[in-house]
């Protein structure tokens, strides 16, 4: 008896078939699309947080590598996952006739030679700058000509992009045309002037101008960021972490000394938090 014919009269299914992983993988998703109760049920939008996850997974392994021993089997198991969710996304379209896998990546190709004429077509590009310029102007000329109206420097922006990254790229598309500041000292200025009108907004106890205000704060760090050639998202999780890993330190003592951690005072909590600066770091933490 045959694998498949077996794996039929069991009521299972063969394992996916293909010449490559790649083949077999689609092979299992559209298996799975066909007999997976859970699978049959999701929706484009259903699998959206799927999404998201894999690709901050994948992520948090990238920014753990140093401290991690098992870095390669890690990244190349959170990228499966988040390939999944692509495969999976192009299966739904497959279904309804719309688009297949191989379309997938063949627009991703073609769109590629596109953007980088310094590689397959005779412009030139001596810097990363100048290829993420070209790159900026051939993707503008060509959501404009899909879209047929006229070209704005801040079209596909996504919306969901996290608000600090999102902020860079309006800056940074300003930039591009002279629109910037030159140097930090002058973005780290407009930080001063922005916090000094929040504050005062908030003495008069008007929320609204207040969180107005603080919106221009915000967006003038994520400015200065860019100026300095700092990943305002990376440079915020990092701190975040350390953050917590230092408050941490102050939780473990008030344990160890019986208490909750409301028992100390603000002194005793920054004194602690002094000593916690001087600890060996955890894996992955900075």
């Amino acid at each position: 008896m045959s694998e498949a014919s077996a794996a039929s009269a069991s009521g299972g299914h063969p394992p996916p078939r293909g010449e490559t992983p790649f083949d077999r993988l689609v092979d299992l998703m559209t298996t799975l699309r066909a007999s997976c109760p859970w699978d049959r049920k999701q929706t484009h939008a259903s699998l959206t947080p799927y999404l998201i996850e894999e690709a901050y997974e994948v992520l948090e392994c990238i920014e753990g590598a140093t401290a991690s021993p098992d870095f390669d089997r890690r990244l190349r198991e959170e990228l499966g996952d988040l390939l999944l969710q692509v495969v999976f996304h192009a299966e739904l379209a497959r279904e309804g006739g719309r688009f297949t896998i191989d379309d997938v990546a063949q627009g991703i190709v073609d769109k590629m030679v596109r953007r980088h004429p310094h590689v397959y077509g005779d412009a030139s590009a001596d810097s990363p700058e100048a290829v993420r310029r070209n790159w900026e102007e051939i993707k503008a000329r060509e959501k404009g000509a899909a879209r047929e109206k006229p070209v704005s420097l801040m079209d596909g922006i996504p919306r969901h992009l996290p608000a600090l990254l999102a902020a860079e790229r309006v800056a940074g598309r300003a930039a591009d045309v002279g629109f910037k500041w030159e140097d930090p000292r002058s973005a780290l200025a407009k930080i001063a002037e922005e916090a000094g009108e929040a504050l005062t907004a908030w003495e008069r106890g008007d929320h609204a101008h207040a969180r107005d205000e603080m919106g221009d704060v915000l967006f003038a760090c994520a400015n200065l960021c860019r100026v300095m050639g700092v990943v305002s998202e990376d440079a915020l999780r990092q701190t975040t972490r350390k953050f917590v890993t230092r408050f941490s330190h102050i939780e473990a003592t008030a344990a160890a000394r019986g208490h909750a951690v409301s028992h100390f005072d603000l002194a005793e909590m920054e004194s602690l938090w002094e000593e916690s600066k001087n600890l060996p770091p955890n894996p992955g933490e900075p």
